[in-house]
């Protein structure tokens, strides 16, 4: 089975869980921004082996299922149809041989995620399918879709029900967004970095009280957060050290920059915070002029909230298992 990209929206690439553990390499992990969206988008089409999905920014493609598929859409709120008939996210719905599923803008967010039962098959590379855009590791040497690309689809047995249909239709149940994607807005859990104190007073205060808006200039490298400019007490010259997604590095011009999943394996900024993990998803989701602030957390209360995520992330997978082979659809 092939699925053939028509429009490549705005920013597409294939996405897994990347390739983490080649940092000795010089290769950094790359993988989807929104990790918990990826991994309930292949719950839902039964996927169970960490397949590729198409990780979608602002706005999505337009692809043409060659054969029946079944596909969920999770992450930041988009517009899907095929055909006149829109479809659900936060669901798995099944699209008829020949569908043309078109995605269009989110109405808000940065980042959705499509996947498709099967897995978007591709070659792996140190382990992974996923696109590191910075890199060119990845599909097509690791750039974004384009329009004729043909992306095959991995074998799997059909969700009960599905293929029979000969309309796109959904399930007649879905999850609820809210737990995984921030609609408020919150603030971002940071930990004090290594070059912290040598921030001056000011500039301490206002990165954990403080407003600062996304750049235009982010991308998955790095959030660049424009406001208030931060100083150190006294310059510092630095040697490069290890850098991950998460760290806040104060380059320069004084302006915090987020690293993100596609973040260099070192850096030689001082490293002033360390983004929780658990919720660096939430900073994916924010889009060019959304204001970012962050909130005091130390390491104890970020492992136990990642731990958390993480138990409760396998217990809706079960469900969504479980459910999946009692399928019901919702027929025209």
């Amino acid at each position: 089975m092939n699925v053939t990209v028509i429009k490549p929206g705005l920013l597409s690439s294939l996405q897994d869980a990347g390739r983490p553990g080649h940092a000795a390499l010089g290769v950094g992990r790359a993988g989807a921004m929104d990790l918990p969206a990826w991994q309930l988008a292949n719950a839902l089409v039964g996927n169970t082996n960490g397949e590729a999905a198409i990780e979608c920014t602002l706005a999505g493609p337009s692809l043409r299922f060659e054969q029946a598929a079944v596909i969920a859409l999770t992450g930041a709120p988009i517009a899907a149809s095929v055909g006149q008939r829109p479809l659900p996210m936060w669901t798995t719905c099944h699209l008829p041989a020949g569908g043309v599923l078109h995605l269009g803008r989110m109405a808000s967010g940065c980042r959705s995620y499509l996947a498709v039962r099967g897995g978007f098959d591709i070659p792996a590379l140190l382990g992974s399918r996923s696109s590191d855009l910075h890199a060119r590791i990845g599909f097509a040497q690791g750039r974004a879709l384009r329009a004729g690309d043909v992306l095959p689809v991995g074998p799997a047995a059909p969700v009960p029900g599905s293929s029979t249909g000969k309309e796109a239709c959904p399930l007649d149940w879905s999850l609820d967004p809210q737990p995984w994607f921030d609609f408020a807005g919150r603030p971002l859990a940071l930990l004090r970095g290594s070059h912290w104190s040598r921030l001056d007073e000011a500039s301490q205060q206002w990165l954990f009280g403080g407003r600062f808006v996304l750049s235009r200039d982010s991308n998955r490298t790095a959030a660049r957060l424009d406001g208030h400019t931060l100083q150190l007490r006294e310059p510092l010259e630095l040697i490069s050290e290890a850098a991950l997604p998460g760290t806040l590095q104060l380059p320069p011009s004084g302006q915090p920059i987020a690293l993100l999943a596609e973040a260099p394996v070192t850096g030689g900024y001082p490293r002033i915070g360390q983004i929780a993990a658990v919720d660096l998803p939430r900073l994916a989701q924010c889009r060019p002029g959304d204001t970012v602030c962050f909130r005091e957390t130390n390491l104890d209360e970020a492992l136990a909230r990642l731990a958390a995520r993480r138990r409760r992330l396998a217990r809706l997978r079960g469900v969504i298992a479980e459910r999946l082979g009692q399928a019901r659809w919702k027929r025209t």
